[in-house]
């Protein structure tokens, strides 16, 4: 996904601006950033604080890092509540906020269900029905007790743990954006592996902004629509990314964590928003719930591209 989206961007020619583009890799992505601009030292300073700040949110969200305090929350949150910083609190706020307004569809605590169907290491396979139950018992949002004047959180019962998989690119890619404005820098694209983008400004001879092609779910080699990103963010799920065969279905790594089965209406959601983290958070639920469902709900100004799980069905846009 990343080279199809990011790929557009190579077009782009610089006509007297500078261009600078440089990646790193941190939770587990790589991000990259395109540059335009005036003045080199600048650039390239204003593009080592993004990256910085990148490895910050790293430090502080990793689930793979002993010492971050997302894995001192999971090491202790069901034995005593656990006082965080309070950009993590307001983080984790917002995303028991995200699962309410979601109807459960986002939820950071599905980790059971992944590792049941094999997608947190192991093989990949069909769960039992017995199996599917003792991991929905560990699985809902309503699990992590946030108590707003200690500043702590709390699990409700040993066994539960958050994941950061499915907020963090997205929230670090908007504070990478704040950063860059902060410096000065006007024109820029900043992206998390190709999943989550967002395009400041817009680049030179373009004034529509970024252009961003979306793949077609059933043929990489088509696109299903061309986009511009003008201090605008969008991010993609589809169900081919991660996933296997089984008795004559594929099932996905996009799972319903209410019901503990992957969604088979879509094959793939692109969300444009404001924010890359709204962008991130609502591939997923509108990908869960569906055309009907995600028509009603979305913010006006928001853009959803929804492709149908039929072979060969052409993607839409979400009125």
């Amino acid at each position: 996904m990343f080279l199809t989206l990011f790929g557009a961007v190579l077009l782009v020619r610089a006509a007297g601006p500078l261009r600078l583009e440089r990646s790193t890799d941190a939770m587990g992505a790589t991000f990259s950033v395109v540059l335009y601009g005036s003045d080199r030292a600048s650039m390239n300073q204003a593009m080592d604080a993004a990256f910085e700040e990148a490895h910050r949110l790293d430090a502080l969200l990793s689930n793979y890092r002993p010492a971050s305090e997302w894995s001192r929350i999971n090491r202790e949150a069901a034995a005593r509540p656990v006082a965080v910083s309070p950009e993590l609190f307001r983080l984790l706020s917002d995303c028991i906020e995200y699962s309410r307004a979601s109807e459960g569809t986002f939820d950071l605590t599905v980790g059971p269900l992944m590792r049941a169907w094999g997608f947190s290491g192991g093989g990949r396979h069909v769960p039992s029905p017995d199996q599917i139950r003792e991991a929905l018992e560990l699985v809902g949002y309503r699990h992590v007790q946030l108590d707003a004047r200690k500043r702590t959180v709390r699990f409700d019962r040993p066994g539960v743990e958050i994941d950061p998989g499915g907020v963090g690119k997205g929230y670090a890619v908007d504070r990478m954006v704040e950063v860059l404005r902060a410096r000065g820098m006007r024109s820029a694209l900043v992206a998390a592996s190709g999943s989550s983008i967002f395009g400041l400004g817009n680049p030179p001879e373009e004034p529509r902004g970024w252009p961003i092609s979306i793949a077609d779910p059933w043929d990489h080699r088509k696109n299903a629509a061309q986009v511009f990103l003008k201090d605008l963010s969008l991010s993609t799920s589809g169900n081919y990314e991660k996933s296997f065969r089984a008795g004559g279905r594929r099932y996905s790594h996009i799972m319903d964590p209410r019901r503990g089965v992957p969604p088979e209406s879509a094959v793939q959601v692109t969300v444009i928003a404001p924010r890359a983290i709204d962008s991130e958070v609502w591939a997923k639920p509108y990908f869960i719930q569906g055309r009907a469902w995600t028509a009603a709900r979305k913010p006006k100004s928001w853009r959803v591209l929804y492709c149908e799980n039929t072979p060969g069905a052409a993607c839409s846009w979400v009125r």
